[in-house]
């Protein structure tokens, strides 16, 4: 192994770029209490990645805003988030993706019972995402956070 190579190898533990990670879930709106079926792949982008585990990242975030007028007093516009859950679910314990190879790997993950439901209103709006996520040494490679739903449960 080369300079480069060890240069290369350090800059991707500390950006997340030792792999890239696709995932797919199905069904794209789930229910509290419900099953979620992922497919994680992680395809080495050169150096082998030793990993200590696969997890799929559920998290919900409200979000207020409000414009200029739409509150007496309020002579400027404010927007505030808030994580409303996070949770992180494994999928698999430790592992090792070989150099330049693609490793794939399905699992489920259920929706907690008490978590409150996707909704847009107005002003407020509270949503949800979710992740893959490859735990190796420093940034850890990930899918970013994509859209999911969670319905209300009647």
């Amino acid at each position: 192994m080369g300079l480069f190579d060890k240069l290369k190898g350090a800059v991707n533990s500390v950006t997340g770029g030792a792999a890239k990670v696709t995932m797919t879930y199905n069904p794209q709106t789930g229910f509290p209490g419900e099953t979620v079926a992922v497919k994680i792949t992680a395809t080495s982008t050169g150096a082998e990645v030793d990993s200590k585990g696969l997890f799929v990242d559920l998290r919900g975030t409200e979000r207020v805003d409000l414009n200029r007028g739409d509150a007496i007093g309020l002579d400027k516009s404010v927007t505030a988030s808030n994580h409303t859950f996070e949770q992180e679910f494994p999928i698999t314990g430790p592992f090792k993706i070989p150099a330049n190879e693609t490793v794939e790997f399905e699992g489920t993950f259920t929706i907690p019972p008490q978590v409150q439901p996707s909704y847009v209103g107005a002003r407020v709006q509270h949503n949800w995402e979710v992740r893959g996520r490859v735990d190796a040494f420093g940034n850890d490679p990930d899918t970013g956070y994509l859209p999911f739903r969670v319905g209300a449960k009647q």
